[in-house]
C-alpha cells in the first residue's frame, strides 16, 4: 500500500495552471448548493448531469443531496458542441441520452458550466418535450457575459470570469479533468 505525502499540496503541484477556485472552496460551495436545492425541490427528484464534465460535480452534489436529506434519482445525458476546442461549435447533438422515464418528475439539470447557454437550452428544453413536471438548472460556473441564448440557472456555484479553465471535471481536449480544483491554464498546450 502506498502512503500520500501529509505535505504535498495538491493545488501547487502543476506549473501550468493557476488556481482559481481552490479545492476547499469548492467543497464548501457544493455543501451549501445541496443545502439550497434541499430547501427548493422535491426530495426524491431526479438528477440528470450533463456528461463529460459536470460528472465530478455531480458525484460530489449528490452527497451533499444527501446530507441535505434528498434522495434522487441519477440519469446522465451526454451533449456534444465542442469536440477538443477552446470554443462552443454553436450546433448541440446528443451522443448519449437518457435510459429514465422524466415524465411528472422535478428534474434538476446538472452542467459544469453554463457559457453560451446552447447546451443548456437545448436539455431543458429536450427534458420539458418529455413531460417533466419541472426542470431546475444548476451549473457549476457561470458565464453570464458569453451567452448567446436567454436562459439563468436556478443553482449556480461561482460566477466565473471570462477565461478558459480546466479542473474538477473540466478539460481541455480531453486532459485535466483529474484536477480537485479549478484554474486557467497559462500556456494553452
Amino acid at each position: 500500500m502506498s502512503e500520500i505525502s501529509a505535505t504535498t499540496d495538491p493545488e501547487s503541484e502543476r506549473s501550468d495552471v493557476e488556481v482559481l477556485f481552490s479545492t476547499q472552496a469548492i467543497a464548501d460551495r457544493v455543501d451549501q448548493l445541496g443545502g439550497e436545492i434541499s430547501r427548493t425541490m422535491d426530495r426524491n427528484c431526479m438528477v440528470i448531469a450533463v456528461l463529460k464534465g459536470s460528472f465530478v460535480f455531480c458525484a460530489d452534489l449528490i452527497r451533499a443531496l444527501h446530507r441535505a436529506g434528498m434522495h434522487p434519482r441519477i440519469d446522465f445525458l451526454t451533449l456534444s458542441s465542442y469536440g477538443t476546442g477552446t470554443e462552443s461549435s454553436g450546433e448541440v447533438k446528443i451522443t448519449r441520452d437518457i435510459t429514465d422515464d422524466v415524465a411528472g418528475m422535478d428534474v434538476l439539470l446538472l452542467d459544469d458550466i453554463l457559457e453560451s447557454g446552447r447546451t443548456m437550452a437545448f436539455a431543458k428544453e429536450l427534458i420539458q418535450e418529455r413531460g417533466a413536471k419541472s426542470v431546475n438548472i444548476c451549473v457549476f460556473l457561470d458565464k453570464p457575459n458569453k451567452r448567446k441564448v436567454e436562459i439563468d440557472a436556478d443553482h449556480v456555484g461561482f460566477v466565473c470570469p471570462d477565461q478558459f479553465v480546466v479542473g474538477y471535471g473540466l478539460d481541455y481536449a480531453h486532459y485535466y479533468r483529474e484536477l480537485p480544483y479549478v484554474g486557467v491554464l497559462r500556456q494553452t498546450p
